[in-house]
């Protein structure tokens, strides 16, 4: 092989070794550009990391509630919503403390002022509450009146108006609640007739508007109240309660009934013979002798189940069915009135579930038309019937009558039952339970905690001026026994009273949202107005 070939191959032996040196450097200078760009965006996301870790850490360590408005918020929340007293609201807040880095936890005195307070709120916030516009009544504020009386302790009877709006059963599925309905006034008196109800109702309604329909139960003070503002110009429809409609309907034909006292002398005497024995289990349920009819249906429905304990035949001496038989007394003589009773009561109460769910529309009115002829008591069914037609009309008037027709009371008398059982302590005060009654209407939100801190001292002692405590005047009284002629001063007489627009108005003039949620419901949904309220 000559020089030049040899020369030829080694040259061509290098340049194949060279390409292959060259490919593998560029691959690795390219590797390496690759890892030092990964490295420094992994340092990069160390750096941020390690930043986040100690904002979180600092966050951690900072308190939970960094203005008082959350205390206030969290305080209404356990009262209002979880319902524990004013003393256990402070011992759940004392234990959540340290979590919640509150320094200082708030007595039971704040706590009760704040309730105050947000009641002078609601009550503001109620001057400018409008419901959905009413084409049929374009005049009116859109909203049902929800209108009772009620007593406590003392001289002082409640009277209330509670608000709803007309659309509630279009706005929501269920029945009204608190968080729908929102206290239009609250007033206490010695007494109340038609004449004083009224002049309330008008003061009310100069400030707020005429309501779509009152919704009442059939008291003749507050039908006199009615009737007076219709003559005053201020008519609107009158629906009545359907519960005591049916308590009425019930009582009017049962009452007179020979075996009816028979029967609630036989339930007395059953109920103490069976109290402290191993069947005191199958004692009867509670009913008041007031308003007994409410709920006489709990009574026949408890002598019906407990009457089918003892089949017919025979006992074995000793055994559990004659003990159950020597406690019957008189019941088993009203099985024929026990079992008329309950099948006239069953067919109202499935009525009345329909009712109170959905409202009084053509389809309620339907499917309740199929159980009341399960109804055998003539007068009862007829009644019933008649009640249902003449509430469809007025549903007819407002144009309501396919969306449905609040004709329940229930948010009113349950407001009441509440209000007497929860932070009024032993003394149920009238004055007392009448100032609390707006903070328990709706759900309190972080806007109102906001505008609880805004009422002044001042203005919080303005409205608890107007009347002296039954607390205060037993702690008076028993320690200083010569303070006793005291009681029968005029001062002891003045009672509270909260109507939109009054002097018991707070200065800030900032927006207050009007707590009245409803759920999105399937369907198509009717074009609400906005609820927020300008004080």
């Amino acid at each position: 092989m000559s020089q030049r070939s040899k020369l030829r191959q080694s040259r061509n032996q290098w340049k194949s070794k060279a390409g292959q040196r060259g490919e593998k450097n560029r691959y690795l200078c390219k590797e390496l550009i690759r890892t030092k760009k990964e490295r420094d965006g992994f340092k990069k996301e160390l750096k941020e990391t390690r930043a986040d870790l100690r904002r979180l850490e600092v966050q951690s360590q900072a308190p939970a509630f960094q203005h008082k408005v959350d205390l206030v918020f969290l305080a209404l929340q356990l009262f209002l919503v979880a319902h524990i007293g004013f003393r256990a609201v402070c011992r759940v807040l004392h234990v959540l403390a340290p979590a919640l880095g509150i320094h200082k936890v708030p007595c039971p005195q704040t706590v009760i002022n704040w309730v105050t307070r947000l009641s002078l709120v609601r009550i503001q916030a109620a001057s400018m509450l409008k419901g959905l516009p009413l084409p049929s009544a374009p005049f009116c504020n859109g909203l049902i009146w929800m209108i009772d009386i009620s007593i406590a302790l003392g001289t002082g009877k409640i009277l209330t108006v509670l608000a709803l709006d007309a659309h509630h059963h279009q706005l929501s599925q269920a029945a009204p609640g608190f968080q729908n309905v929102q206290c239009m006034t609250v007033s206490v008196a010695d007494s109340w007739t038609g004449d004083t109800i009224a002049s309330v109702l008008e003061n009310v309604i100069a400030v707020t508007g005429r309501p779509a329909a009152y919704l009442k139960d059939g008291g003749c003070d507050l039908q006199k109240a009615v009737r007076l503002l219709d003559e005053r110009g201020l008519a609107s429809p009158c629906i009545d309660d359907i519960s005591h409609v049916v308590a009425n309907l019930l009582k009017h034909w049962y009452h007179d009934q020979p075996l009816f006292e028979t029967f609630i002398s036989a339930c007395g005497s059953v109920s103490g013979k069976l109290k402290q024995t191993i069947l005191a289990c199958l004692s009867p349920p509670k009913v008041h002798t007031k308003a007994r009819f409410m709920n006489v249906h709990r009574l026949i429905i408890w002598a019906d189940r407990l009457l089918k304990l003892s089949p017919a035949g025979g006992a074995a001496k000793g055994s559990m069915l004659s003990k159950l038989r020597a406690c019957f007394d008189k019941l088993p003589l009203c099985r024929s009135l026990i079992k008329r009773f309950r099948d006239d009561a069953v067919a109202l109460l499935k009525c009345q579930k329909i009712l109170k769910t959905q409202g009084l529309s053509h389809a309620t009115l339907a499917q309740c038309e199929l159980i009341i002829q399960s109804i055998h008591t003539v007068p009862v069914r007829r009644g019933f019937i008649t009640y249902l037609h003449r509430q469809l009309d007025i549903a007819k008037e407002l144009d309501l009558d396919d969306v449905g027709l609040t004709i329940s009371s229930d948010p009113i008398e349950s407001l009441f039952g509440l209000a007497k059982q929860h932070g009024v302590g032993q003394v149920k005060d009238a004055n007392r339970i009448a100032i609390r009654l707006p903070a328990f209407c709706g759900t309190p939100t972080r806007v109102e905690a906001e505008q609880v801190l805004k009422i002044t001292v001042a203005e919080q002692h303005e409205l608890t001026a107007q009347f002296i405590s039954l607390t205060k005047q037993r702690r008076e009284v028993l320690a200083h026994p010569d303070r006793f002629e005291q009681l029968n001063t005029d001062q002891a007489h003045r009672h509270v009273e909260l109507i939109p627009g009054s002097k018991n108005r707070s200065k800030d003039q900032k927006i207050i949202y009007f707590p009245v949620s409803y759920q999105n419901t399937g369907g198509p949904q009717p074009n609400c107005r906005n609820r927020e309220v300008y004080s």
